[in-house]
């Protein structure tokens, strides 16, 4: 049975995140505003981008990375310059939503995702509006770049999920509930725009930046396989998948969710080039029983990385954090650190 879900824009914070920082933000960036001063912003682990869309009035240059290929696609949609046609893409959303069986795509996405993480229809409309996507000439890359996020937000808004794709909801029946949404692209103009997806260790030796942003993943818990199916929407380059839960082999692996993540924080904090860093981090899995959701690296560790480059001031807020299960996290609190860094370059 259909369920009737009016067509909509998505803002950039309308997604199911783990992370995401968009209700701290009013927080966060009273902070920014009052501890820091500069012209550029560097959001080096940017997930979602709702804080560099917070920051956007603040700031002339920015500089975008994280290494899912969906966030980038996602950065690309909301925060470039490059002009686009909305007349364009309107007709093509009312095309996309008319859509009722395949015309262009092979049975991939609806043989493996539909009948789980979405009902069999609208798996199948997935991965129709994704081919004709990939496969139309008159579109350029911003114009692209959007209809692609825009699918991203559509389909995640109605997964049968918890809020990511580490397994689906085991029910007998997925009701139809797909329906293509647009996107509402961020205004930039006068903006100088810089977005990468590349290993934050690598590209904070090539970024000068006043304000350096830092919300690394804490725990194991690896994005690239939280949100693999989003992932494959974005790569279309259709893998062998394997598991319950139909996940490609392992790629794109964070070391900040292992062991070594200490080590590798502290490389990055004693290579940025800046004269401000904002750390954020929270305790909700410091003393968690199991070991894959306890924090990788500790409040203490932070503080010292910090406090050898500079002058950190500590600031605390307490918070109930996004929670897919029913587990008592106790005393959650959000901190903030920001240093100013002595002898920046």
């Amino acid at each position: 049975m259909k369920k009737n879900i009016d067509t909509k824009h998505f803002n950039i914070d309308n997604r199911r995140y783990i992370g995401n920082k968009n209700k701290l933000m009013p927080w966060i960036s009273e902070l920014i505003h009052e501890k820091t001063n500069g012209t550029s912003f560097f959001d080096v682990f940017a997930g979602t981008g709702s804080v560099t869309e917070w920051e956007l009035p603040e700031f002339e240059t920015f500089y975008i990375n994280d290494f899912l290929f969906s966030n980038e696609i996602i950065f690309k949609a909301f925060f470039g310059n490059e002009e686009y046609d909305p007349d364009k893409l309107d007709e093509l959303s009312v095309e996309y939503n008319q859509i009722n069986g395949q015309r262009e795509d092979d049975d991939y996405f609806s043989t493996h995702y539909g009948d789980k993480f979405f009902s069999h229809n609208d798996a199948v409309k997935v991965g129709e509006i994704r081919e004709r996507i990939e496969k139309s000439t008159s579109l350029n890359d911003r114009e692209r770049n959007i209809l692609i996020a825009s699918l991203v937000y559509s389909a995640d808004r109605v997964a049968n999920t918890v809020g990511h794709y580490d397994a689906y909801r085991k029910i007998s029946e997925i009701p139809d509930r797909f329906v293509f949404g647009l996107i509402t692209p961020e205004q930039t103009t006068g903006k100088q725009i810089n977005i990468y997806r590349r290993d934050a260790n690598e590209l904070i030796r090539e970024i000068k930046a006043d304000v350096v942003f830092l919300d690394p993943p804490y725990n194991s818990r690896q994005y690239s396989r939280f949100y693999h199916v989003l992932e494959e929407i974005v790569k279309w380059d259709k893998p062998q998948l394997f598991g319950v839960a139909m996940k490609p082999k392992a790629e794109n692996m964070s070391d900040y969710s292992k062991n070594s993540a200490p080590m590798v924080f502290d490389d990055l904090i004693k290579n940025i080039n800046g004269r401000y860093i904002v750390v954020t981090y929270n305790n909700t899995y410091e003393n968690a029983k199991s070991s894959s959701s306890r924090n990788k690296i500790t409040h203490e560790q932070i503080l010292k990385s910090l406090n050898s480059v500079g002058n950190t001031q500590v600031f605390n807020k307490n918070y109930k954090s996004f929670n897919s299960g029913n587990t008592d996290l106790g005393d959650h609190k959000e901190f903030v650190f920001i240093t100013e860094v002595i002898n920046h370059g």
